[in-house]
């Protein structure tokens, strides 16, 4: 890219290289402006260092890199949050997740858990949602708690986080009304680990053995100790898991567990109960 000058020239020069709203987001990025200014306002001059900078995001999402990644951040319901390589990129199915858990809990819950927390968008929106509950949040991944804690932060919410290999550093004595989880649920041999945005995700967050199932077993049958009476635990797994997963739930000792379709009308979260008594959400 060369002798770019303007909005429209810079977006113009790029055409073809790039998708056209990945364009328009990043140029937005280094102007420090919305994305309808530079449709209302293509002539605006781009100083040297924006120039720079914008040529050399392009350059990088054409090879593949995470919009994302580049800009770093993504929103997830209506807030914006930091993302890093450290973290999955939080997804929009994933909102279907916490509309899951206000529908089950009219009214707060006592206690929250979030395994496998990433970004903190998910225990980040339940502690906004519910500033009155304890919200706790695990990841593996000390880098990624470190995006996770400047998220709460800037967010204003009051989470805390351990490091954990799923329950291994949760206190034995804590019980929680709701569990939440977004774990790995990618077979280790997908060939879409390979393709696109993916390649850039943590392989950790994503694979979990060779059907992709592992880690939802194990959060499984960890799960019914540290469930409070009634409680639930909701999981979100991939397109075509949701048979699987309810049976993993149920060999697990949880009741009344069924599937709940994402925007697309594909099931993508799992869950059920402690106890049969349990309202249904």
């Amino acid at each position: 890219m060369t002798s770019v000058e303007s909005i429209g020239s810079a977006l113009a020069a790029c055409r073809g290289r790039i998708d056209r709203v990945d364009a328009r987001i990043l140029l937005a990025e280094v102007i420090g402006r919305p994305a309808s200014y530079l449709v209302a306002y293509p002539e605006v001059p781009l100083t040297v260092e924006q120039q720079h900078r914008f040529a050399g995001w392009v350059a990088r999402r054409e090879h593949g890199e995470p919009v994302a990644y580049l800009v770093g951040s993504r929103e997830f319901y209506g807030r914006r949050f930091e993302v890093s390589p450290a973290v999955l990129i939080p997804r929009p199915e994933t909102e279907g997740l916490v509309e899951l858990a206000k529908d089950a809990f009219p009214t707060a819950p006592r206690a929250v858990l979030d395994l496998g927390t990433g970004s903190g968008a998910i225990a980040i929106t339940l502690a906004l949602l519910w500033p009155d509950a304890e919200v706790m949040a695990v990841d593996r991944s000390a880098e990624a708690l470190a995006v996770a804690t400047r998220n709460a932060h800037q967010l204003g919410a009051r989470v805390r986080f351990a490091e954990s290999d799923w329950f291994s550093a949760v206190p034995a004595a804590m019980r929680f009304d709701l569990i939440v989880s977004n774990p790995p649920y990618v077979a280790a041999g997908d060939p879409h680990l390979a393709e696109g945005d993916v390649r850039f995700e943590p392989a950790s967050a994503l694979a979990a053995g060779p059907d992709g199932l592992d880690d939802i077993r194990r959060i499984a049958a960890e799960s019914g100790p540290r469930l409070a009476p009634d409680a639930c635990l909701f999981i979100e797994h991939g397109y075509d898991q949701a048979e699987a997963v309810s049976a993993i739930l149920r060999r697990s000792g949880l009741k009344r567990v069924q599937s709940w379709p994402d925007l697309a009308g594909i099931p993508r979260v799992t869950g059920g109960w402690l106890d049969a008594s349990a309202d249904e959400a």
